[in-house]
């Protein structure tokens, strides 16, 4: 679907377990003239729903049955990968960006539907329909202002350690295991001097300024950079 045929019925399937919520979706979306093509409880209806109809969009809620952990997500990875002409709405309670990069990676770039990623208290009526469904059916991306935000600063954490050297990345990394500067340096045979200058450097190429009351809590932030470059 390309940007002129906005205004055409959508195909869509719906995956949401709350039976209550998903109806009430499919009564948005059908008052709006599109069709629900297929709808489904769980990420294995989702994935047999898509194969069978060949929707236009699949909005598809992130956390499904059986665990209700990231089984939506993971499932839209599949379609987007095996079908990536299906576009691919996902709605969630809370902000989840762990693996939603592997779906804005995922599948060829040429022919491929659109990406959308809304937090559910944001789904209200027509305008979502509108301003959302109908723009991710359209090929476009359409990810809410508050996800947009998180990635870019998972992105310029991961831009930040990506400055650091392989001994930088070392020292952090038993930093984030409990570690002294004088058990990083016994870990790693080199001198304490030379482990508190790794520190101060890899501080600076992170960001992380000096305040008034000093390193403990340039310390602790550095290790949560770390350990959230992995979100």
């Amino acid at each position: 679907m390309t940007a002129d045929t906005d205004s055409r019925s959508l195909r869509i399937v719906l995956a949401d377990d709350d039976p209550v919520y998903l109806r009430g979706l499919a009564i948005i979306l059908e008052d709006e003239g599109h069709e629900i093509t297929g709808r489904a409880g769980d990420a294995r209806g989702l994935r047999a729903a898509v194969a069978d109809t060949l929707p236009d969009l699949a909005v598809v809620d992130i956390r499904m049955p059986p665990t209700h952990t990231l089984e939506g997500l993971r499932a839209a990875v599949e379609i987007r990968r095996a079908q990536p002409s299906v576009g691919i709405l996902l709605l969630s309670k809370d902000m989840e960006l762990t693996h939603l990069r592997q779906l804005l990676e995922a599948g060829p770039a040429a022919a491929a539907g659109g990406i959308g990623y809304q937090l559910k208290s944001r789904v209200t009526g027509a305008d979502f329909v509108t301003e959302v469904v109908e723009e991710v059916g359209a090929g476009r991306y359409r990810i809410d202002g508050e996800i947009q935000r998180a990635l870019y600063r998972t992105q310029r954490r991961r831009d930040r350690l990506a400055a650091l050297t392989d001994q930088q990345l070392k020292v952090l990394e038993l930093m984030a295991r409990g570690l002294s500067n004088s058990a990083v340096a016994a870990r790693l045979s080199i001198s304490k001097r030379t482990v508190e200058d790794h520190v101060n450097t890899l501080f600076d190429k992170l960001g992380l300024r000096p305040e008034a009351k000093e390193t403990y809590d340039r310390r602790v932030r550095a290790v949560l950079m770390y350990l959230a470059s992995d979100d």
